[in-house]
């Protein structure tokens, strides 16, 4: 096929946001529509429809969210080595629409296998978007932070009508509707991801070229088989979370010893120095996850049962709120948040990327002390305030804003670009430890609930989220200790 556009011509554009920007932002979003709506239905599914206990449901989900994620590191290294981002991206899009469509047909029935196939298509999907964006600037380039916060922002419009519109379906309609919707939008964002890839030129192209044809195929095809062999022991780990354990705990360490390899592999210590200082956000990133990540385990159980449905003058479904209101705020926030460095910038009182990420854990930190709060907003019968309780994901959504854009930006930054991809699979590995760690955190919250009414559960609920809220205020005043070190081995990136 012939080349419409050279690299150079992507990255020598006009303005602040190269035009290849918004395609990925519209395939990511339709990606964002279908992740966000799964998120926020396992829990409830599983406790409402497959019978599951809310502590058991929790590390179920914190299993199945952790798989997603740890298999876009799988994928990210497949991507780089093999198959390249576009025929990783493409691949992974087919597999999770058949993973939603499975699912649909039976939810009761199938809804393991189908997961199964979401995760493996999520792994090749996921982290191709976020590369290929980086590649859309020269290195030295200062408008990838606004790149990188303008897709962060765009991306969330999928997440924020995905995970109202799913929930919405699922719980007042039809099971087999809300999947089904899922598998919809995800054809949509391949549709467009085959319209648009053309203006992409060589970005995401197979990193084989060099060899011929038959060598490539080959080795794609071997990388698609060994993906599709994989299913039934996903869905066998899945079921048991034991042996997600074992799974998640063999490929942290196989992913450190990678990660240490290539990071002695380059022997220039100015470009290793810079690669570790991206590994310690990656670090801080898995603990920020730790806590931020209830939102789809126990802030869900506790929304289904401990909250009015009553948000300002409106009555609405508390796990509509639960699962869109932090998607709303970061598609209206990230504007005004973005705008805010550009004014601080300006007068050089800007905090750097190192003290944004201690900012983020200290939101972090009051929001889920607001959580705890909703205790004293409570009737007596349990039911506590869904005001305060969306309050609390304003908050949340803050703190969010302080890392998660630029964080995807400083690792590009800071990382080689042969390493992209590597890199970015770290980044979602990294939320895939904490969405794992999240889970076993819900799943000890609901367990120290020894009673059997909704009192009770509001009690130990909110008690659990004043644990978080320690620990995270305990990682956010750790990091900002140690930022001047962490800084030096920056050098001079920002």
């Amino acid at each position: 096929m012939e080349q419409k556009v050279t690299l150079e011509e992507i990255q020598n554009f006009k303005g602040n946001y190269p035009k290849q920007l918004w395609y990925l932002f519209f395939v990511e979003m339709w990606e964002r529509f279908c992740f966000y709506g799964m998120r926020g239905v396992l829990v409830i599914f599983m406790v409402d429809q497959l019978f599951l206990k809310e502590d058991h449901a929790s590390e179920q989900y914190g299993a199945i969210q952790a798989f997603v994620y740890a298999f876009t590191f799988i994928g990210g290294i497949f991507a780089d080595k093999v198959l390249g981002f576009k025929k990783s991206l493409f691949f992974g899009g087919i597999v999770m629409i058949l993973g939603n469509l499975l699912i649909a047909v039976s939810p009761h029935d199938f809804f393991y296998y189908g997961i199964a196939f979401s995760i493996i298509g999520t792994g090749f999907f996921k982290p191709n978007v976020s590369s290929m964006v980086g590649e859309l600037y020269h290195e030295d380039d200062g408008r990838r932070d606004a790149g990188y916060g303008m897709f962060y922002a765009g991306i969330n419009v999928g997440g924020l009508f995905g995970g109202a519109l799913c929930v919405y379906l699922g719980k007042f309609y039809s099971w087999q509707l809300c999947f089904l919707s899922a598998a919809i939008v995800m054809f949509l964002g391949l549709i467009t991801f085959l319209f648009t890839k053309k203006y992409l030129g060589p970005i995401g192209d197979s990193p084989l070229l060099n060899l011929t044809p038959q060598k490539r195929r080959i080795r794609e095809i071997a990388v698609y088989a060994l993906s599709i062999l994989s299913l039934p022991f996903i869905f066998i780990m899945v079921k048991n979370t034991k042996y997600t354990d074992y799974f998640m705990y063999t490929i942290g360490t196989v992913a450190v010893l990678y990660f240490a390899y290539e990071l002695f592999k380059l022997g220039d210590s100015k470009l290793q120095k810079k690669l570790f200082a991206a590994f310690l956000f990656v670090f801080f990133y898995f603990l920020f996850n730790s806590i931020y990540e209830q939102s789809g385990g126990s802030l869900s159980l506790f929304a289904k049962d401990n909250l009015n449905n009553k948000l300002l003058f409106f009555t609405i479904d508390p796990n509509v709120v639960n699962n869109s209101s932090n998607t709303f705020f970061v598609v209206v926030l990230s504007p005004l948040i973005g705008l805010l460095w550009i004014w601080l910038g300006k007068r050089k009182i800007e905090p750097n990327t190192l003290i944004k990420f201690g900012i983020g854990f200290l939101f972090l930190a009051a929001s889920f002390y607001i959580f705890y709060l909703t205790k004293f907003f409570a009737d007596a019968n349990g039911i506590a305030s869904l005001n305060v309780f969306t309050f609390a994901y304003l908050i949340t959504t803050i703190g969010e804003l302080c890392l998660g854009p630029i964080g995807m930006s400083i690792i590009t930054k800071l990382s080689p670009k042969r390493l992209f991809g590597m890199m970015m699979g770290l980044w979602f590995l990294a939320s895939a430890f904490g969405q794992l760690a999240a889970g076993k955190l819900g799943a000890e919250i609901s367990r120290s609930n020894t009673g059997d009414t909704l009192i009770s559960k509001l009690q130990s609920y909110t008690e659990g989220y004043y644990q978080l809220a320690i620990y995270s205020l305990v990682a956010g005043l750790i990091l900002l200790a140690i930022s001047p070190i962490i800084r030096k081995l920056m050098q001079e990136v920002k």
